[in-house]
């Protein structure tokens, strides 16, 4: 018992080593020397604008402090203002960074997203229950980091990377029956609402139908914590945050995957958009009643990984860097093809997805906007290899 205990200190002091290490390194190399991550920025310097200068992070001022150390001056017309856009409980995750400069913490914050990579990697894993190879896994850690979306929402220092860490992880704190983590977890994930607005209410109405109490329990209790802190410290926190988020398409020219199709391709307009989103959550709602009232369990991960891929298809707004939220189908389909006959070849599936995101993003982009079409291949991908494949998934 004493060896296992000096061996898991041991591990404990390399890990915060290497962690430290990493911070270091990043802050040397990257942060300090090129000052970047704006997704984080907006976050970062809208929570230190509450806390050190007791400014609302939704006004103009902390909006103007935003601008500044973005551009050094407000923002134009046809800028991103940079607006915090958060719920206000956002606050709460990023409020130990500010006691730091920024070159510091938007180091600390992208070694943190590395971990939230790595870690989801480990949960897609347990949840497939799947391992790997050494050599197989060495090549889909090193996917899950560079491929584009995940590096690019490390470069700009992406939240997203969190919140789909946090989904994994509830999703495999249902499954696993760790519902205290799991209802932790889920609520947290709402820091980013349009990445959850459909998985959250499902994977709650699955623990209501399991009578799985305290995963209900943990999730009405942390969110609760979270909302009413939110409304103590600053009351007008909603409405705020309502605004900002109404404002969001005046300098966003790309919505969701189904917009860009329907719209932008095709002009079909918002009557063409609408028909393909009733279609897609339709179907959503069918597989949902196949768990909630016909009760087949075997098909819950499916499920969830539809109502991810749905929700990023028809979301407002989303980004390319959510789809980090896919790595679990795309480790699926590598398992299954690493079982047959050519498995050595699975291989090359991370490989290739990391040159063909990376080659198509380099080939299309339009200065310093992504092109429409990046939005396309995986998201629609994804839902086409979940409806045909479903029967492997529940089998699985």
């Amino acid at each position: 018992m004493n060896r296992i205990h000096a061996s898991t200190r041991l591990f404990g002091i390399i890990l915060a080593a290497l962690v430290l290490t990493n911070i270091v390194v990043t802050h040397n190399v990257f942060t300090a020397p090129f000052p970047g991550h704006n997704d984080f920025m907006s976050r970062w310097e809208g929570t230190r604008s509450y806390i050190i200068d007791g400014l609302n992070p939704y006004g103009e001022q902390a909006s103007l402090n935003i601008q500044g150390r973005i551009y050094g001056r407000a923002a134009a017309e046809n800028e991103d203002p940079g607006y915090f856009a958060y719920p206000f409980y956002t606050v709460f995750v990023v409020a130990p960074l500010v006691a730091t400069d920024y070159a510091w913490a938007s180091a600390i914050w992208m070694v943190l997203l590395e971990g939230c990579l790595i870690g989801a990697l480990i949960l897609n894993l347990a949840i497939l229950k799947w391992r790997p190879t050494p050599i197989l896994l060495t090549v889909v850690l090193l996917w899950a980091i560079f491929d584009y979306f995940a590096m690019r929402g490390l470069l700009l220092g992406q939240p997203g990377i969190v919140v789909y860490a946090l989904e994994m992880l509830a999703i495999w704190a249902l499954l696993r029956r760790h519902d205290a983590l799991g209802g932790v977890a889920l609520a947290l994930s709402t820091i980013k609402p349009q990445m959850g607005f459909l998985i959250v209410p499902f994977l709650l109405l699955v623990a209501l139908r399991e009578q799985r109490w305290r995963y209900v329990g943990s999730f009405t209790l942390t969110f609760g914590v979270l909302m009413g802190a939110s409304f103590i410290l600053l009351p007008t926190w909603l409405s705020d945050w309502l605004g900002q988020v109404g404002n969001y398409s005046s300098y966003t020219a790309i919505g969701s995957p189904v917009w860009v199709v329907t719209q932008y391709y095709l002009g079909l307009g918002s009557t063409g958009e609408l028909i393909v989103i009733s279609i897609l959550v339709a179907y959503m709602l069918i597989a949902w009643f196949s768990i909630l009232i016909r009760r087949h369990p075997e098909r819950l991960l499916w499920v969830s990984m539809l109502t991810l891929t749905i929700t990023h298809l028809i979301a407002v707004r989303t980004a390319t860097t959510h789809f980090v939220v896919f790595t679990l189908p795309i480790l699926f389909y590598i398992h299954a093809w690493s079982k047959t006959r050519f498995g050595w070849s699975a291989l090359f599936i991370p490989i290739a997805l990391i040159i063909l995101t990376w080659v198509h993003f380099l080939t299309s982009v339009q200065g310093e906007f992504e092109d429409p079409s990046l939005y396309l291949p995986l998201p629609f991908t994804i839902l086409f290899l979940l409806i045909v494949t479903r029967r492997r998934w529940w089998k699985a």
